[in-house]
């Protein structure tokens, strides 16, 4: 081991803890093919299984992905089984169609305290509100018009995403996260999420297309880069009568 590895045990933890500071550092990028097993054994000279166990851990927290017969690549957004991995909603019936974007806003603020706690911001720092609606295709017969499902805030630490606009996101087609990977560096690891009931207040009702007081579940998630980071808060309004929450507990 070279003069740069942590000095704890167990020793495949040390080798994870170093690959993840390369993914952090940027020498490796989301969607690249990362060194082999032999080649990181020998770099950090310990055991190719030691490598394995590392990497294994890795996979099963979703930093990288294994390709029989390629290799190992940093997971990405970009990627079709990864791209709504955060996102639960699923429509009551056997078809899931991908949700629409309809974007609403998007402002540089001072970000308020409680999102300031959140992202472990200092008081008075920048933050970008993105205001959307994410719209469900109608399935039926007569093929309406789609139907907004989601009412989302997005909150987001200014410095990182410098640039970000509401033109930029129009234009952009793919999943918000892919984005903010692609052209912010910033690839989203893990979530937590607190759920609860509400009430729809008048505003957010007229948006959602419902009448006030209709039953909504409000979903409030906290989303970290590498090294635990976080990078993204988000609250979610979800209109459930033709959708369920869908998670898998393992």
């Amino acid at each position: 081991m070279n003069a740069a590895t942590p000095s704890f045990s167990p020793l495949y933890q040390q080798i994870k803890a170093l690959l993840v500071q390369g993914l952090q550092s940027g020498e490796w990028q989301p969607g690249q093919a990362i060194p082999s097993e032999t080649e990181l054994a020998s770099r950090y000279r310990v055991s190719q299984g030691t490598v394995r166990k590392a990497i294994d851990e890795m996979a099963a927290d979703n930093l990288l992905v294994r390709r029989q017969g390629k290799g190992t690549f940093v997971a990405t957004h970009a990627e079709q089984r990864t791209q709504y991995r955060f996102l639960r909603l699923v429509p009551d019936t056997a078809t899931r169609s991908p949700l629409q974007r309809r974007l609403l806003d998007c402002k540089r603020q001072r970000a308020p305290a409680d999102v300031a706690r959140a992202l472990e911001l200092r008081a008075g720092e920048a933050a970008v509100q993105v205001r959307r609606l994410l719209l469900a295709p109608d399935e039926s017969a007569a093929g309406g018009p789609a139907q907004p499902v989601v009412l989302d805030d997005l909150w987001l630490p200014g410095l990182p995403f410098k640039g970000l606009t509401l033109e930029r996101m129009e234009n952009w087609r793919g999943p918000l996260y892919r984005l903010f990977e692609a052209e912010f560096s910033v690839h989203m690891v893990r979530a937590e999420e607190k759920l609860r009931a509400v009430a729809a207040a008048a505003d957010d009702a007229a948006l959602l297309g419902v009448a006030p007081g209709t039953p909504l579940l409000s979903v409030e998630r906290l989303s970290f880069t590498y090294g635990d980071k976080p990078v993204e808060l988000r609250r979610g309004l979800y209109l459930t009568q033709a959708h369920h929450y869908r998670n898998t507990l393992m």
